[in-house]
C-alpha cells in the first residue's frame, strides 16, 4: 500500500503508472540490456527525488509504478528517465543504434495514469506479469 507522506503544511501519498515503448516497437530490451535500464532507472529516480516501486517490461516496452511528491511534474520525469536512459544505453551499447533509425532509443509518446489504493495491486500484478503476456 502506498505510503502516506508529509511535507510543510501538506500530506501527500502520490503514485503513476507510467509506460513507454522502443522506437519502431524494436525488440531490444533483452537481458544485460534491460538490466542496465533497469538500474539506469532507479539510479535517474534516486537522483531526482522520486521512487520506483515497481518496473518490468518486455522487448519493446516498459513500465513503472514511481512514487513522488506534489512537486514533480510528470513531463519532467518522464523526459529525465527516457533522456538519460537512452543516452547512457547507447553509450554502453552502441550496437543499439544500428538498430533504430535515426538514433532515437524511445518513443516520444507515453502512457500515464494515477493509481489508487483500491487498485495499486492489480497494477503491481499487472506491471510483473509483462514478460508472461
Amino acid at each position: 500500500m502506498a505510503q502516506i507522506h508529509y511535507g510543510r503544511g501538506y500530506v501527500y501519498s502520490i503514485q503513476y503508472h507510467i509506460v513507454w515503448c522502443v522506437k519502431y516497437r524494436r525488440k531490444i530490451l533483452t537481458g544485460k540490456i534491460e538490466q542496465c535500464l533497469v538500474d539506469i532507472l532507479h539510479k535517474i529516480a534516486a537522483e531526482n527525488g522520486f521512487v520506483i516501486q515497481e518496473i518490468n517490461g518486455d522487448l519493446d516496452h516498459i513500465h513503472l509504478l514511481i512514487e513522488c511528491s506534489p512537486q514533480h511534474y510528470i513531463p519532467d520525469m518522464i523526459k529525465a528517465l527516457k533522456g538519460v536512459s537512452a543516452r547512457l544505453l547507447f553509450k554502453q551499447y552502441p550496437e543499439l543504434k544500428k538498430q533504430l533509425w535515426g538514433g532515437h532509443l524511445w518513443n516520444p509518446s507515453y502512457f500515464v495514469a494515477t493509481v489508487s489504493e483500491h487498485i495499486e495491486e492489480q497494477i503491481r500484478n499487472y506491471i510483473n506479469s509483462q514478460k508472461e503476456r
